[in-house]
Order: C-alpha cells, then sequence, then structure tokens
C-alpha cells in the first residue's frame, strides 16, 4: 500500500455545458466533515441522500443527490463524496467555490485515477484502460478498454511475471548452492523454461499489438508527386470530400487528416503536399511538412500517377527511375513504404495487388474505386490487425515497446548463458527484464512516466 497526500481534492467530474445533472466529486481525508458541513450530515455509505447542498450563510446553492464512499470502499481509496446536483455552469462553479472555501484543493488532470493507483486499488493499466474508455471512438474499443480496465490485460503480464520469477529463483538458488545438485543445472530443464517464457511472450504480444492498434490506429502518410491522385485517394477512402481536388498542381499545401474505420481498425490517413523543388514559399512549407510526417508513419502510401508513367516508359506500367529513387527524396528509410499506382481506370487496365514486391505495388482508381478494397486489406495485413473480436483488449505503444525490451534482456541473458555458462549475467538480465516489465503495471516506473501518464486524462478522472 502506498500513501497519497494527506490533502483533499475537489473536481467537476461533468464535461462543460448545460445539462440535466452535473456532478461533483470529492476525495481525501476531510470529507466527512465537509459532507456535515456541507450537507448537514454525513450520508449512510454508498446510499444516495435527497440533500440541500448549503453556502456559507446556510442558504442552498442547489439541491440533488449526495453519494458517500467512506474508505478505503471507494475508487480511490479514500473517503470520497459525490454530489449529483444541476448541470449549469454557474451551480456547478458555486459549489466548487464553496468546497475550496472549506479547504479543498482543485484536483489536477487524472489526480481521481492517480490516487486510486497509489492507494493499490487498480494498477497503471487498469487506470490507462479508465482514459480508453471514456476516449473509446468505436463500440469495439470500448469493449477493449473494459476488459484491460477489470484487470485482463494485467494478468497477461502477471503470468509473465510469475514465469520469469520462477526462473529467477532457480537461477538464485544454482549460484547460492553451485556444490549441489540444483534442477536448473539441467540443460534440458532451462531450455523447456525458457520455450515457455518466450511462447508468452509471443501471447502477450499479439494482445498487446492488436489493443495498441485498436486504440492508437495505424498512422498512414499518403504522399507522392504532385497530381499523382493524392487528395482523391484521401475522398475516396473516406467517404468524404476533405481535401479539395483538381488538375492544377500543388493544390494541396498543408496537411490534411482524418481517420476511418477497416473492421474495427482506425487508419489514421494524412494527406500531404506534392513532394517537389518549389519556389513558392507556402508550397515549399507544406513540402517540408509531408517529409515531417512521413519521419511519424506507421506506413506511406506513394501514389505514382500510372498513366504518366506508363507514357514516361516502354507502353507498360512500372516503377520509373525518379520513382525507384524515393527514399533519397525525403521518405525515410526506416518507415515502410508501399507503392499505389493510381488512375488504372485511364489505361483499361484491372486492379491487382504484388505484395511481394519490395516495395509492395497496389494498382488502383481512385476515381472509380477499383482495388480499393485490396488496399484496404493490405493495411489490415500490414498492421498485423486480426480483427476486433471479444478478446481484444487495450493497449498502448508503450505497453509494446516494453514488452520487446524486456524480451530482449531475457534473449541476451539466454545467450550469454550459453556462450559463458555464467549465471550471474544471467540473473541480471532476467532482473532487467523484469524491471522492464514491471513499467507496464507501474509497479516500477519513473515519476515522470507516471506523471505523463495520468496528466493525458481530463479533469475529475
Amino acid at each position: 500500500m502506498k500513501v497519497t497526500p494527506p490533502d483533499t481534492i475537489a473536481a467537476i467530474a461533468t464535461a462543460p455545458g448545460r445539462g440535466a445533472i452535473g456532478i461533483i466529486r470529492v476525495s481525501g481525508p476531510d470529507v466527512p466533515d465537509l459532507a456535515q458541513v456541507l450537507l448537514g450530515t454525513i450520508p449512510a455509505p454508498r446510499h444516495a441522500l435527497l440533500s440541500r447542498f448549503l453556502d456559507a450563510d446556510g442558504s442552498a446553492i442547489d439541491e440533488g443527490v449526495a453519494l458517500y464512499f467512506p474508505a478505503p470502499a471507494s475508487f480511490t481509496g479514500e473517503h470520497l463524496l459525490e454530489l449529483q446536483g444541476h448541470g449549469g455552469a454557474v451551480v456547478l462553479d458555486l459549489l466548487m467555490r464553496r468546497l475550496l472555501a472549506l479547504g479543498c484543493r482543485a484536483a489536477l488532470a487524472g489526480e481521481f485515477s492517480e490516487r486510486a493507483y497509489l492507494n493499490g486499488k487498480i494498477d497503471v493499466t487498469q487506470a490507462e484502460a479508465v482514459a480508453d474508455l471514456i476516449d473509446a471512438g468505436s463500440a469495439a474499443a470500448a469493449r477493449a478498454a473494459v476488459r484491460s480496465m477489470r484487470g485482463e490485460f494485467s494478468a497477461h503480464v502477471d503470468a509473465l511475471q510469475r514465469r520469469l520469477t520462477e526462473l529467477r529463483k532457480l537461477t538464485e538458488a544454482a549460484i547460492d548452492f553451485s556444490d549441489e545438485e540444483i534442477a536448473f543445472a539441467s540443460e534440458s530443464n532451462l531450455h523447456e523454461r525458457l520455450e515457455l517464457i518466450f511462447a508468452e511472450f509471443e501471447r502477450i504480444t499479439v494482445v498487446t499489438r492488436q489493443g495498441a492498434l485498436l486504440r492508437d490506429g495505424l498512422n498512414v502518410v499518403i504522399c507522392g508527386l504532385p497530381n499523382a491522385g493524392k487528395s482523391s485517394l484521401l475522398n475516396r477512402l473516406t467517404g468524404e470530400q476533405i481535401a479539395i481536388v483538381a488538375d492544377l498542381p500543388g493544390t494541396t499545401r498543408d496537411v490534411l487528416r482524418e481517420s476511418m474505420q477497416i473492421d474495427g481498425l482506425t487508419v489514421n490517413l494524412v494527406d500531404t503536399a506534392g513532394l517537389r523543388s518549389t519556389s513558392d514559399f507556402i508550397e515549399a512549407e507544406g513540402v517540408r511538412r509531408a517529409r515531417a510526417e512521413m519521419t511519424k508513419a506507421d506506413l506511406v502510401l506513394y501514389l505514382v500517377d500510372a498513366a504518366a508513367d506508363r507514357e514516361a516508359g516502354d507502353g507498360a506500367p512500372h516503377v520509373s527511375a525518379e520513382t525507384r529513387g524515393v527514399p533519397t527524396r525525403g521518405v525515410p528509410t526506416n518507415v515502410p513504404m508501399a507503392l499505389v499506382f493510381n488512375k488504372i481506370d485511364l489505361l483499361g487496365m484491372p486492379a491487382h495487388i504484388d505484395a511481394n514486391a519490395r516495395p509492395a505495388e497496389i494498382h488502383v482508381s481512385a476515381k472509380t474505386g477499383e482495388g480499393l478494397d485490396l488496399l484496404r486489406n493490405y493495411l489490415k495485413q500490414l498492421a498485423g490487425f486480426q480483427g476486433a473480436d471479444g478478446g481484444t483488449l487495450s493497449a498502448r505503444r508503450r505497453h509494446l515497446d516494453a514488452l520487446i525490451r524486456a524480451k530482449q534482456h531475457v534473449e541476451q541473458g539466454a545467450e550469454n548463458f550459453r556462450r559463458t555458462r555464467a549465471l550471474e549475467l544471467f540473473a541480471e538480465d532476467l532482473r532487467l527484464a523484469q524491471e522492464v516489465l514491471s513499467e507496464v503495471t507501474g509497479e516500477f516506473g519513473s515519476e515522470d512516466l507516471l506523471g505523463e501518464i495520468f496528466r493525458s486524462f481530463c479533469i475529475g478522472k
């Protein structure tokens, strides 16, 4: 159990604006005294009480329902009071002023969830799932967040931690009692345990990758030379007229963003200015922004005007020398890229995909929509997205990063032991793996990391 700060916090928990109900949450050691002054009584635990919310002079600020949750049986683990009044901005502001005058402090973003974590009510992944549920952009994402909020994702991590702990115990025992027969000394035993650990890593990594995709989506940047049909592709994929389409080169000069859903997978599309040298200051800035977006992409779709490419070549669509030099023109070499040959309707050729090409080649028509199903399926396959089924859990990219680093420590330890037979080094690598893995649930983590996580929450949560 960890100790939270001794002060009492308060915050408006409902969204700004007019509404039927407005809720204020109060958490901390002074809640019983505050309730006595504000309500004239301390409500019975977990029973709704219709009450007047009293001002300093005894007049009623509002009338509504009060709910009292004594520690430790509350969300935060502290005494907690919830005031459900009318949802007017002025009324809620008056109630907040009254609470502040009585000694409360205005809560920081995410501070209620942070106190729940500090009091051992939830771990960090569950706290993040609370925020993910609030921010869910689809029914599938909401269901996944609920499962993680209930601790299912944490249970996967805990199971992996237990396997690592068992192996660490055997390793430490072998170090301390090197003159005696220890089961760890068996090569087959070690190999079997490592296989189980790596299989567990694989299972949880798949779950985490799916959860991160469901929450964050796939970031796809559409780029290419002017007039290749980038904006037309954005409009066709989203089903909206997001971007202005014209024959004039350089129409798009800024970054345009829009999201779409593919069987539960969120794809964050970014349309960019045509890549070319220009003396136009505004267009040049658009090109600079386009290149900056590519560095943050999960995938770059480089559009090629298939009709223009045929005219420049030998009568068959192909990748021109200029296009093959795309990476030197500003597309990062460390970001996956696919070549999308657009305007096949002008050539009378069918839509098709060559996923084995390097980079992959997809032939489509943004004007007619031919081949866009091939493109959508390619995006799903590239992401490794298996669908938002009932087993998907909410997860984040930081979780995936921690899992990758933890597995690398175990792999390194196993390889070092194979070469040197040094148990001490193996034990240290296992310890480092567990330390990294503990970042996921918050058992181990820097104050900066925890602060970044909770400050991203909304006020009142």
